[in-house]
């Protein structure tokens, strides 16, 4: 089980809170929800893309991707 702690914001200007309670109605979410999605996407490490295909592929039940290698002759390129 994950911990949980309270966090008080005092001195929150009321067109900041107006502002929060308006985002958070057009993502369908209470402004404390908002609050901390805001707070968590704002400090926990972004996944990278390799990691949300990943989670995508699982998501499906699994994807197989097959990189055809190329075997052409490498050609180094002229700068002349």
């Amino acid at each position: 089980m994950t911990a949980v702690t309270t966090l008080t914001i005092r001195k929150l200007p009321a067109e900041v809170h107006r502002a929060l309670k308006l985002r958070a109605a057009s993502n369908g979410r209470s402004a404390e929800a908002e609050l901390r999605a805001i707070v968590e996407q704002a400090v926990m490490p972004k996944a990278n893309i390799a990691d949300t295909l990943f989670q995508i592929g699982q998501s499906l039940g699994g994807v197989e991707i097959e990189f055809p290698r190329d075997k052409r002759p490498f050609k180094a390129p002229s700068f002349e």
